[in-house]
């Protein structure tokens, strides 16, 4: 299935709430990469010197699409599930296609 529509709504299980409430649906996007973070500084120290690159990098991608992580807010307490989706190329929340 390479297109699909989500609701913007969906009717779901809280935890928090301990029952079923109304989540609103936002896909989610990951955050920016601390540079001074310890993995980062390690890896920069890695790099440098004799032996270079300190893991192999990716030349290429066996897969064609990525799947799509769902952000699912509470609208009673606000409390955010994320939800792993299925692979699609294009997702659109509450829309056309």
């Amino acid at each position: 299935m390479p297109t699909m529509n989500i609701p913007k709504k969906i009717n779901t299980y809280c935890p928090k709430c301990k029952a079923h409430t109304e989540h609103s649906v936002s896909l989610y996007k990951a955050g920016k990469r601390r540079a001074l973070a310890l993995g980062a500084r390690r890896h920069e120290r890695e790099k440098h010197g004799y032996g270079g690159q300190g893991w192999p990098l990716q030349k290429k991608f066996s897969k064609t699409t990525k799947k799509q992580t769902l952000k699912l807010k509470c609208i009673q307490c606000a409390f955010t599930i994320q939800k792993k989706g299925m692979r699609l190329r294009k997702l659109t929340l509450g829309g056309q296609a």
